[in-house]
């Protein structure tokens, strides 16, 4: 029973078995938490970054360095380690890259903030310091950053492979081969805007299947569908495709209301019989007479009316997902249609050729050869089902990247050479400012280097060393570019070396993190009313999903 005393009587407040913790120890323990979170996925940085096992109770394997992926299959229970998912949750929805530096770079602002609290310094203090320095570090980005367009294909490769380059899925070349199928579809589904690119990613398909090699993942021009054609008896390719969407139901739907119909002899069920088929073969009929030669339903077809339309040479797919049916409208230019009495060729979409294929075992429909397709399609294979995840993850970072470099139209140099130099200004500010929140401000400079610190650490270099030789090359007007080469194990310039990243995952990242970091530090009294203490930081295992985890 948790209780409060005043003037020498007790009052209840919270229920049996509830916790408590105030002040300076709710402000310590978030901390602890927050860093040891962060700690977790610190060591998957960069291209020679380490990955992550992640087994659940029922046996389940994830084997992984995405940051967003580790920290979602963990299953975290802390509050505040909750809040540092939603971080990553936040990068990867907005940019779709750079969750591993958002979350390493708010557990670092924390532990900065902690002992900033230990020195007396108020948590209201290192807030306003910790905003200002936000503020001004995006500021300092976009002065760093460099313009860049879609039609940039170099470039845009040059982000893409950094985006990529962390992830353990096979050679150079594979890697390359698919940041070039990745380039191919942000280029078809990007549409001109008066002031530059919008792209939708959603309608950039990634379909997997086990079964091949990674090398076999390719680019379609048009939708992959996961199902077969209704029945055998149609058409399995059709060249220079007349496609109809319907979404409406190819069968006789039952009614609304509760029906009663009485049949007193064989003849009135005969009857019946025979008025239901010629309902469906008029369905059919009014098919046909738009000139389709291949009909998507999003709901069921009865096998009646599959009967006649293979029997009139259309192929049908039926009970097909809504997204796909988007996915279809945009790529064949098809108009999705309610009502068959509306179905005209002028709703009909193109594809050049839409086919059946059997792929590891399974029927799959090919729609391809589109004109000018707004949706394409990824098909990702790979030898094992942890292959070909991890792929989509890879592709779906890159995705994110390029359609973030490409939408802003800004890139900075990576390798930890932007950290720095937003770094330094900063440091260059907090003397200007003077007062608690200078303190704050160099604390935030400081938690930014975190970044260079982690790949430097995770190529085998001395952290601090490389950080020195860093600062030493940035006070050089020459030397802002001057990042960590993972590869030769030296500093060197990064625009030269072709490192560079999307403004937007930088910005977003400090943003986030710095968000996350203040709404934790204005924490001061945690209440539990689980029947237990706040758990401590995490360790080896996280309680409840997903537990084992190694290097």
């Amino acid at each position: 029973m948790a209780e409060n005393q005043l003037g020498g009587n007790q009052y209840m407040v919270l229920p049996e078995g509830a916790s408590r913790l105030l002040g300076k120890e709710a402000q310590r323990t978030n901390i602890a938490v927050g860093y040891a979170v962060a700690s977790i996925v610190k060591t998957t940085l960069g291209p020679k970054g380490m990955d992550k096992m992640l087994v659940s109770e029922l046996g389940d394997i994830v084997i992984t360095n995405d940051g967003a992926t580790i920290l979602e299959e963990m299953n975290v229970e802390h509050p505040v380690a909750k809040i540092l998912v939603e971080v990553a949750k936040t990068q990867d929805k907005e940019v779709g890259d750079g969750t591993t530096s958002a979350v390493i770079v708010a557990g670092d602002l924390l532990r900065n903030a902690g002992n900033l609290l230990d020195q007396g310094i108020p948590p209201a203090a290192i807030i306003k310091g910790y905003d200002m320095a936000r503020e001004r570090a995006i500021q300092a980005l976009k002065t760093a950053s460099n313009p860049i367009t879609i039609k940039d294909t170099d470039k845009l490769e040059k982000i893409a492979q950094i985006s990529i380059g962390s992830k353990n899925i096979g050679s150079a070349n594979t890697k390359s081969a698919l940041v070039k199928l990745a380039i191919q579809a942000i280029e078809q589904v990007a549409e001109k805007q008066d002031n530059g690119y919008v792209i939708d990613k959603d309608f950039i398909k990634l379909e997997k299947k086990e079964g091949g090699s990674i090398d076999d993942t390719e680019f379609i021009n048009g939708v992959l569908v996961d199902k077969e054609m209704a029945h055998p008896g149609m058409p399995k390719s059709v060249k220079n495709a007349k496609i109809a969407l319907l979404d409406v139901a190819l069968e006789i739907e039952k009614t609304e209301t509760d029906a009663k119909i009485e049949i007193t002899s064989p003849e009135q069920m005969q009857a019946f019989l025979n008025q239901e088929e010629k309902m469906l073969k008029q369905m059919v009929e009014k098919v046909t007479k738009s000139k389709a030669n291949v009909v998507f339903v999003q709901k069921g077809i009865d096998d009646v009316a599959q009967h006649y339309l293979a029997k009139a040479g259309v192929s049908a797919v039926r009970r097909v997902k809504k997204s796909d049916m988007e996915k279809l409208a945009k790529a064949t230019g098809a108009r999705m249609v309610t009502s068959l009495d509306d179905l005209t060729d002028s709703d009909l979409g193109f594809a050049g050729l839409v086919e059946e294929r059997k792929i590891s075992g399974e029927q799959m429909v090919f729609v391809e050869k589109c004109k000018d397709p707004k949706s394409v399609t990824i098909f990702i294979r790979g030898g094992t089902k942890q292959s070909t995840d991890e792929v989509e993850r890879a592709i779906t970072d890159v995705l994110g990247a390029l359609t973030s470099a490409v939408e802003e139209g800004k890139y900075v140099t990576g390798g930890g050479s932007t950290e720095v130099e937003v770094a330094m200004k900063l440091r260059d500010m907090a003397t200007d400012i003077g007062g608690r929140e200078q303190l704050a401000i160099q604390a935030f400079a400081d938690a930014l280097e975190v970044i260079p610190k982690a790949l430097a650490d995770s190529a085998g270099m001395d952290p601090i060393d490389t950080l020195v030789q860093l600062r030493s090359k940035h006070k050089a007007s020459s030397g802002k570019n001057f990042g960590v080469d993972v590869y030769s194990n030296t500093v060197a310039d990064m625009d030269k070396l072709g490192v560079i990243e999307p403004l937007k995952v930088k910005s977003q990242a400090i943003t986030s993190a710095t968000e996350a970091t203040v709404s934790i530090l204005r924490i001061d009294d945690m209440i539990s009313s689980k029947g237990s203490r706040p758990q401590g930081p995490p360790g080896g295992g996280m309680p409840g999903g997903m537990g084992g985890m190694e290097d």
